[in-house]
């Protein structure tokens, strides 16, 4: 497994290995141990898939607030999507800054997405699988969202009309988003 640190302190970018051969593929999507070892040793408690049947679905910029944030291992298993990550915590040297990446059942890739990150991805293709591990609950309590068009955030989306869900076209921009996230260096 292959650990890659993007510009975004705490996100990271996962390439597992692949054995690939005339049957197919086999891959560890997911090592406890070999995670612990490379530093990143979350604890998952529940798995969450979802299937999106067009291309342009969009959803997010989701996030929950502290104490019940939570910490996503994203992955598509059918697919490919355009994973956004942006970061919320206030002080921080990249707060409201944001990263993308193609994430899809062909390249393998995984983005871990730490608390304190807004996250939202855009389908680029029909009958999307996306699959995450979370490591908290889902709290409706503490769910909260960003703006996917927030001009502020200017994240480049690669699609003008989206299909987006009646909450997610509601979400305010960051400016005005409730936030309880602190960067802790």
């Amino acid at each position: 497994m292959k650990i890659i640190d993007t510009k975004l302190k705490g996100a990271k970018l996962i390439e597992p290995t692949v054995h690939l051969d005339h049957r197919g593929f086999f891959l560890e999507s997911y090592n406890e141990h070999t995670l612990k070892q490379s530093g990143i040793g979350y604890n998952f408690i529940q798995d969450n898939h979802s299937l999106s049947y067009d291309a342009g679905v969009l959803r997010g910029l989701h996030y929950q607030l502290a104490p019940e944030g939570q910490t996503k291992l994203v992955r598509v298993t059918r697919g490919a999507i355009f994973d956004v990550i942006v970061d919320i915590r206030k002080g921080s040297p990249t707060f409201g800054q944001w990263e993308g990446f193609v994430l899809s059942a062909s390249n393998y890739r995984q983005l871990l997405v730490p608390q304190g990150f807004a996250h939202g991805f855009c389908t680029l293709v029909p009958d999307c699988e996306v699959l995450y591990k979370v490591d908290a609950y889902y709290s409706a309590e503490h769910d909260r969202g960003i703006a996917w068009n927030d001009p502020d955030l200017n994240i480049e989306w690669p699609v003008y009309k989206p299909v987006l869900s009646d909450k997610d076209s509601k979400h305010p921009p960051l400016v005005a988003a409730e936030n309880n996230f602190d960067y802790k260096g």
